[in-house]
């Protein structure tokens, strides 16, 4: 999945993943400036899970799914974690469905049950976890 062949080399994409998740941290920065909060929580995640997906690939972890509290616990095995990344991805993994889903509540859309005090919370969260991985990429 996250490694390719080319002229029968393999290419290992961890900048790829990386220089994505940041690029998807700028793009929660302006669902906040333009109130979508929903889509800030869910890019936010997004952007974290791929910084952390680039850890992997350049550490030659193999990652499916989409949690980011499995993730960093298949990372641990390999690096050094502290609780408080492990914390933020918690927080990150509930904007992963609900954010993006009418059914994820009785009624309602999801832009009625995110605020900009949340979104604020998962950029500033995946802004730490990507700083987290630039210490183990670019360090």
């Amino acid at each position: 999945m996250l490694l390719y062949k080319r002229g029968g080399k393999i290419i290992n994409r961890w900048k790829d993943w990386y220089e994505q998740g940041k690029r998807d941290l700028e793009r929660a920065k302006l669902d906040i400036d333009h109130h979508f909060f929903e889509w800030a929580c869910f890019t936010a995640q997004q952007s974290a899970e791929k910084a952390l997906k680039g850890v992997a690939l350049k550490k030659g972890i193999t990652i499916w799914g989409h949690s980011l509290t499995e993730i960093l616990i298949l990372l641990a095995e390999n690096v050094t974690i502290t609780e408080e990344i492990v914390e933020l991805g918690k927080l990150l993994d509930i904007y992963y469905i609900p954010t993006r889903y009418p059914n994820g509540f009785s009624s309602g859309k999801p832009a009625d049950y995110f605020t900009k005090k949340q979104a604020q919370e998962a950029v500033d969260a995946a802004d730490k976890i990507i700083r987290f991985c630039e210490s183990i990429l670019l360090g």
